[in-house]
């Protein structure tokens, strides 16, 4: 699954060059696993610190990993998703290709485009979430924006902050 919208690709794990993706150009991995964890070389039994300089987020290159789970309660920080729209206007502002995915391609990456649409480039408005997410939904494929209810209540509860 992947669609373009703002000038970012969206998709899944088919994107990630860890799972065998396709993607040539700054890529976002907006999932710990296996993207984070690869990248700063941890497993499940040696955890990184949370001390650790990127326990949140790593910058390898063209890609930046950011270490997110998709949970009902929300635990994101809003330094991730910051990271990534800074990663997002680089991109753009030297026109290379941009690309965000997550584990389905579903909640994650594309809330990072949706953030970035109506904080950075304004090209939806950003009087609230439920609003940016509205006009959002008209430009992506049918059915391909689903955020996980953890995402939407931190979007929501945070969207002033978020910029």
């Amino acid at each position: 699954m992947r669609y373009e919208v703002g000038g970012i690709m969206i998709g899944d794990e088919d994107l990630c060059p860890y799972a065998g993706g396709w993607f040539h150009g700054r890529l976002i991995h907006f999932c710990r696993d296996p993207c984070h964890r690869t990248a700063c070389g941890y497993d499940t039994k040696s955890k990184l610190s949370k001390d650790h300089p990127e326990y949140l987020v790593a910058r390898r290159g063209d890609h930046l990993y950011v270490n997110v789970i998709d949970p009902v309660v929300p635990l994101f920080k809003g330094e991730c998703f910051v990271a990534a729209l800074d990663f997002i206007d680089a991109a753009l502002d030297d026109d290379e290709p941009i690309g965000c995915h997550c584990n389905q391609g579903f909640s994650r990456a594309p809330s990072v485009a949706l953030l970035h649409m109506a904080k950075r480039s304004k090209t939806i408005p950003d009087d609230s979430f439920a609003v940016a997410r509205a006009v959002f939904e008209t430009m992506v494929p049918p059915g391909t924006y689903q955020p996980g209810k953890g995402i939407e209540t931190f979007l929501v509860g945070n969207w002033e902050a978020l910029r």
